[in-house]
């Protein structure tokens, strides 16, 4: 996913990480778990369930004569394209002062996470072929 992640409202929010917890759903299970607690009707997740589709962050499929859904973006995944949203969008990271900081706040973490991310680069760079 390439484009700008779209604004999430914080039922949308709530029913994609069922969805993240759960693997799968369908809008009853959604419901009993994101909307009752919370006093919304199931067509009110349901809706919310098919806005994440039009999103992009959730897949579809018909079993029988109801849909079912899964995340199509994992936590992390959109955790980091929001953080990367943030700073300016992909373009930012060629900015020498954002990479470098965000290099040297891996490096104050820990010795192992700047490794994580010298074997991360390595195997893309290998899965770009250069």
């Amino acid at each position: 996913m390439s484009r700008s992640l779209p604004k999430l409202g914080p039922l949308e929010e709530a029913v994609l990480a069922h969805l993240w917890e759960a693997g799968e759903s369908d809008v009853a299970t959604a419901q009993a778990a994101v909307g009752a607690p919370r006093g919304i009707a199931a067509n009110t997740v349901g809706s919310a369930l098919e806005r994440l589709h039009r999103k992009g962050l959730a897949a579809r499929w018909k079993q029988s004569h109801a849909y079912r859904y899964r995340a199509a973006i994992g936590r992390d995944e959109l955790a980091a394209r929001r953080v990367l949203e943030a700073a300016g969008g992909g373009a930012a990271l060629g900015a020498p002062g954002l990479l470098a900081a965000f290099v040297d706040a891996l490096a104050d973490s820990d010795a192992a996470t700047l490794e994580r991310l010298e074997r991360l680069i390595e195997a893309k760079r290998a899965e770009r072929g250069s």
